[in-house]
């Protein structure tokens, strides 16, 4: 019976229409993006044991954030890394199936973590086994999409990227009316959601894994011829994950990850608390911008992506990094023009091309090391996504706070940690100036594409 899961169980058949795998890419994509929208649960399960308000033995929410959100995206990345090659092996449906398996009873752990109010089961359920559930179901639908797409990878790897992105769109509220309806005078509703989401996200996230195909050795889509020259910056060889990771082209382009992610992770966790310190808005106005900055995040995935089709991706990252750092350096000034409108509009491109980034790089490794082990080589670049997700927030949090324990204004205190993050974007640039071919005695010599 697991049979059916196999890799060449899963090849198209004659006639098969690529346009069906971008639908099981973000079934799962958006099951798995509900990390996004993790928050709504933070104050909830800060008061689990007083249910009105936090209790003693109730847990922190800086507490739960490190458990939860921190420590299941160290885990996508280094599960990403881990698995590629496991990934590249048995083919996505096994992948997505797995994947299914892992961040659906993960939910189910940590909701019987929250019920007998164990911290360590919380962490071992949605940080551990849920994390690798992350890593498993981000990387299959991508490589596989960019297989589908050789004439539009960029356009493709946004299109399953976008979904992840959404993910907050859907998993928040839709954790939000689950907590109502279950909540009660005994419960915050949190463990009953969970076992909800799981149920779902289990059903949904199998749909894609039964509709998901892999191309036959050859298949290119009609009318598209590939060329057997190599253009620049774009390969018609192929490199193995193992030799890949050894070459400069990889830190390189680790680093740009890196710099482009811990940029807009920093703004996008510290979202709500920028707009109500540095320009007064209320609680509620500042979880409206947290929607706005989440739709343009979803969208730049697409677009920028789309877009890089275009101008190539180095050239997209050129963009990124150069728009990004001038519309840091604005930031200050919307501050002191006490501009909300001003500072949301800046954001919003921000945090669209902190999109982009994820969404174009795993078409630029295609470019620079082929389709044959693409997914196994996204694997291992995700963990600068795992580093990120770590020094971007801490970044934001904790400058913030010095400057507001030292006497700065709370409103001015976020301003040194822009020049910061503009300064990042300058060192991602640099790296990306300096990303060049790679040496064709790397080359796979046994599979061209």
């Amino acid at each position: 019976m697991l049979s059916f899961l196999d890799r060449e169980h899963t090849t198209a058949p004659p006639g098969y229409s690529r346009w069906l795998v971008p639908p099981a890419a973000i079934a799962v994509q958006m099951c798995i993006g509900e990390i996004y929208g993790f928050s709504v649960f933070n104050l909830p399960l800060s008061r689990t044991l007083g249910i009105t308000k936090p209790a003693a033995g109730d847990w922190s929410v800086p507490t739960i954030v490190l458990c939860t959100y921190s420590f299941g995206l160290i885990l996508l990345g280094l599960s990403a890394a881990f698995f590629g090659k496991w990934v590249e092996k048995n083919g996505p449906r096994k992948a997505m199936f797995a994947s299914a398996c892992c961040f659906c009873s993960g939910l189910v752990i940590a909701s019987f973590g929250v019920r007998i109010h164990s911290l360590p089961l919380l962490a071992l359920g949605y940080g551990l086994v849920g994390g690798i559930g992350l890593g498993l179901g981000y990387i299959a639908p991508v490589s596989t999409l960019v297989k589908w797409f050789p004439d539009r990878p960029g356009m493709a790897t946004g299109m399953a990227i976008m979904g992840f992105g959404s993910g907050a769109l859907v998993g928040g509220p839709l954790g939000v009316v689950l907590m109502d309806h279950f909540k009660s005078a005994t419960s915050v509703g949190v463990s009953e959601a969970f076992l909800v989401m799981a149920g779902m996200y289990f059903v949904m996230m199998n749909f894609g894994a039964l509709i998901v195909r892999v191309p036959a050795q050859g298949w290119v889509p009609e009318g598209y011829t590939p060329s057997t020259e190599t253009r620049k910056l774009v390969t018609a060889a192929n490199v193995s994950v193992d030799v890949a990771w050894k070459t400069p082209q990889f830190w390189l382009l680790w680093m740009v990850l890196c710099m482009n992610v811990t940029a807009g992770i920093g703004v996008l966790a510290q979202a709500s608390p920028m707009a109500q310190d540095m320009f007064g808005v209320s609680a509620a106005a500042a979880g409206g911008f947290v929607g706005l900055l989440s739709i343009f995040n979803m969208g730049g995935r697409f677009f920028w992506s789309s877009y890089s089709d275009v101008i190539g991706r180095k050239g997209a990252f050129c963009v990124y990094f150069i728009l990004g750092c001038a519309l840091y350096l604005l930031i200050p000034y919307s501050q002191k023009l006490n501009s909300v409108t001003f500072f949301g509009a800046i954001a919003s491109v921000i945090i669209s091309m902190y999109g982009g980034g994820f969404a174009t790089t795993p078409a630029y490794l295609r470019d620079m090391f082929g389709t044959m082990q693409v997914g196994a080589i996204h694997g291992r670049v995700i963990t600068a996504w795992s580093m990120a997700a770590v020094l971007g927030p801490q970044l934001v949090t904790n400058i913030s706070a010095y400057q507001k324990a030292h006497g700065v204004p709370k409103e001015q205190a976020y301003n040194g940690t822009m020049y910061l993050m503009a300064g990042l974007l300058v060192v991602g640039l640099i790296c990306n100036l300096l990303v060049r071919e790679v040496d064709p005695k790397h080359h796979h010599k046994e599979w061209t594409t």
